[in-house]
């Protein structure tokens, strides 16, 4: 086996150690039921890919059933999910595996179609700025004290259901972000208007979903997942992330999660500045909190790169949809037989469902190629 520094383990602040640096991060795939529990082909795609990652994130799992995004989308939001979730976890954590339930709302990023007839809700009536985005309507006080007792329960489920941890999505324009972002948040009560306020749902739930796991089992993982700037005017800027995440090493989290589209992309606001956004965040963070960070990442050197520049994770996606051994192979010293590309014949054998490769094949096209001319054809 190559001396990679991501085979070494790594022993969280709460007392759990990961078995790599390499963890599958949180992907759609758009394939639970329609009142989001889990599918046969989800417990087998899972089970494809686990044993030999360290962590495995599911994809996000709504805590309402306002929180509902998309179709096909797992659901957290009821007791009644218990046996789906439980088998969910079982199938995840082979060899050593640490499984982690992503949990979200998706706020704005949703519609009345998706929620049967309900208008979508957020931090203020402001719609998204993407084409035929729907105006949400403003959740009050009482459903945003709702929501943080909702992403409680969903962690208290997690628990209950025997996953190894929770990861908090407050990144990809999502609630948690909604109510940080001063785009999406217009409201002048505690919730919002200055940075500070804006603050308060996301460590809010944050502190909620703490306190669940400090009474039931103190040994669960909790992670955040967060996005660093939005290009839109007002927006996220990289100031205000850098003062979340001073507040967030504050927390009981065990790990940070930065979601990039380039695991070594710079400021997409700032053009002009060339440093890696994983650069100017490393510094914040307390020397026992680990930074994950995802973006495109698919051979052993670029994991490799992320390693000798002390990020303590790598979250690897697509790759490991098309290459569910990755973290064997290379353990094995059989790199050349790593896959890379995605051909439509292996649909079965990579338990690739129909809505899934949809939507690989529209969301994520550019970064996901076919292996031949012939299978472009065929789509």
């Amino acid at each position: 086996m190559v001396n990679y520094k991501f085979f070494k383990p790594y022993t969280l602040r709460n007392g759990i150690t990961i078995k790599n640096r390499i963890a599958m991060s949180p992907m759609t795939e758009q394939s639970s039921f329609e009142d989001g529990s889990i599918t046969t082909d989800e417990i087998n795609y899972y089970r494809l890919r686990t044993g030999g990652v360290g962590m495995m994130i599911t994809g996000c799992a709504n805590v309402n059933e306002l929180g509902k995004g998309f179709e096909g989308e797992l659901s957290v939001a009821s007791r009644k999910m218990l046996p789906g979730l439980t088998r969910l976890a079982n199938a995840m954590k082979l060899s050593g595996t640490k499984a982690i339930l992503q949990i979200f709302s998706a706020g704005r990023m949703s519609n009345s179609k998706i929620l049967h007839g309900e208008q979508p809700v957020s931090a203020s009536a402001v719609a998204a700025l993407r084409p035929g985005a729907e105006t949400p309507r403003a959740l009050s006080n009482a459903e945003i004290e709702q929501t943080i007792k909702d992403f409680a329960n969903a962690t208290q489920l997690a628990i209950d259901a025997g996953f190894d941890g929770v990861e908090l999505h407050g990144a990809n324009t999502y609630l948690l972000q909604q109510f940080f972002s001063p785009h999406s948040n217009r409201r002048t009560d505690k919730w919002g208007g200055s940075l500070e306020n804006r603050m308060n749902f996301p460590l809010a739930v944050v502190a909620v979903c703490a306190e669940v796991i400090k009474h039931s089992n103190p040994s669960f993982i909790l992670g955040y997942r967060i996005s660093p700037e939005e290009i839109e005017t007002p927006g996220i800027q990289l100031a205000d992330t850098l003062a979340l995440i001073k507040e967030l090493t504050k927390t009981p989290i065990d790990y940070l999660h930065l979601s990039l589209a380039d695991a070594f992309g710079s400021s997409i606001v700032d053009r002009n500045d060339p440093q890696p956004i994983f650069e100017k965040i490393k510094p914040v963070l307390d020397d026992n909190l680990p930074l994950m960070v995802v973006g495109h990442l698919a051979t052993p050197a670029q994991v490799e790169k992320l390693m000798t520049a002390n990020v303590e994770f790598a979250a690897m996606g697509r790759e490991l949809i098309r290459e569910p051994n990755w973290v064997q192979k290379v353990a094995a010293g059989d790199e050349k037989a790593i896959r890379y590309t995605f051909s439509l014949r292996d649909l079965d054998e990579l338990k690739v469902t129909p809505p899934l490769l949809n939507f690989l094949m529209t969301a994520f096209r550019k970064g996901f190629p076919l292996s031949t001319d012939k299978d472009q054809l065929k789509l």
